[in-house]
């Protein structure tokens, strides 16, 4: 390990928030570091941390209720990692919306660690972003990593893969339990959270969620994040639920295919700038796209022999 890596890593361990925060920013980008910092975090307390999903439509109440779950795991005294992908600016690159903002309260303390991941407009390579990131927040001492998304878009449902065990968060009012159920949601999930309980409409879609949840073995909960109401039942739900995952190994297996999702997400950002090279030397393009990349590839693996 270079030098330089190993000082970081340091830090990270003694849970330095300059270190993690520049630990995953090199792994983000594919620093120098990056493969040194990698090749570290293959390490057993990285495994210990519990990584649970949180995904939604907008309006649930998704990171009012991320809030909710950290104050509540901080009373507990748990040591908090949140990694939150938001959609990307087409101009920066960077994340529109700033979980240090929306999570301002937990922003000083020591033993919450907050990072906002863009999705830069694309599925490929967040999943590898997001994975280094877990690792490096379990490295320094998290116990429990919640991994929120801002929507149910095909970047957001693919990070979600990485996680052990994810809850979906509904509300009242917004239409969005007819949805989930067609775009299949409910089978990528372990708990339905109906969030907002405190409205009118809140006890008609937990019954209807009941009745899904019973149709498809999966847990069902009512929070009213803004107040607290419900957040440790659903805490203490989550516990169990990870505690029947784990000894019937699918914690274990959702982790290996994780980790498959991450090799594929890391080739692609690996092959990006060659295959991006590739197309640039074909010239003005016209023609079929498929046939065209299939002749950037070509182009690209005769190099290379």
């Amino acid at each position: 390990m270079s030098p330089g890596a190993d000082t970081l890593l340091a830090g990270v361990r003694e849970k330095d928030p300059r270190a993690i925060g520049r630990a995953i920013s090199i792994v983000e980008d594919g620093g120098p570091l990056a493969a040194s910092i990698l090749a570290a975090l293959e390490h057993p307390c990285c495994e210990a941390a519990l990584v649970i999903g949180v995904t939604g439509p907008g309006g649930a109440g998704k990171s009012t209720l991320t809030q909710a779950l950290i104050a509540h795991y901080r009373t507990e005294g748990r040591r908090i990692g949140v990694v939150a992908v938001d959609p990307s600016s087409t101009l920066s690159g960077g994340a529109l919306l700033g979980d240090r903002i929306r999570m301002m309260r937990h922003a000083l303390d020591e033993d919450v660690v907050i990072r906002s991941m863009a999705t830069r407009g694309r599925a490929g390579g967040i999943c590898a972003a997001a994975g280094a990131a877990v690792r490096v927040m379990a490295y320094s001492g998290c116990e429990i990593v919640l991994l929120e998304t801002v929507g149910v878009g095909q970047a957001e449902l693919a990070v979600v893969h990485l996680a052990d065990l994810t809850a979906l968060v509904l509300a009242p009012g917004l239409g969005d339990d007819v949805q989930a159920m067609k775009a299949g949601l409910i089978e990528l999930v372990d708990a339905i959270v109906v969030n907002k309980g405190d409205q009118p409409a809140a006890q008609a879609l937990l019954a209807e969620m009941q009745a899904v949840a019973a149709a498809t073995h999966r847990a069902v909960f009512c929070t009213s994040a803004s107040d607290g109401t419900g957040v440790a039942q659903l805490a203490a739900g989550l516990g169990e639920l990870a505690d029947t995952l784990r000894q019937s190994d699918r914690i274990a297996l959702r982790r290996q295919a994780a980790r498959s999702i991450e090799v594929m997400d890391w080739a692609l950002e690996l092959l990006r700038p060659e295959l991006k090279a590739a197309v640039a030397a074909l010239g003005p393009l016209s023609g079929e796209p498929q046939a065209l990349a299939r002749l950037a590839i070509a182009r690209l693996k005769a190099t290379e022999e």
